[in-house]
């Protein structure tokens, strides 16, 4: 996987709503109702990453959620990031 230079992160943040650049990850936090929601949500997020091949980091403290990814591999951002925030965001939505 290659890298994304920052015009090409920025302009891949421009199309995910909600996600904002930390280092070299990107993030998105979620709230829920309660604890069993954000857990029902966590779920559904493995079961699409377990699909994409492509794994978050996962936060979980009680009704909030925090998502990072980013392509452990390549040491950074690639377009795999971006495919599965917005995959993950489609689901949330």
């Amino acid at each position: 996987m290659t890298l994304l230079s920052e015009a090409a992160v920025a302009a891949e943040l421009a199309e995910t709503p909600g996600w904002k650049r930390v280092g070299k990850t990107i993030d998105r936090t979620y709230r829920f109702q309660n604890f069993k929601d954000a857990m029902f949500f966590v779920n559904g997020v493995a079961a699409l990453a377990e699909s994409a091949g492509h794994h978050p980091d996962i936060a979980i403290h009680g009704n909030v959620v925090v998502l990072s990814l980013w392509t452990h591999s390549a040491g950074g951002l690639t377009a795999k990031d971006f495919a599965l925030a917005r995959k993950i965001d489609a689901v949330q939505a």
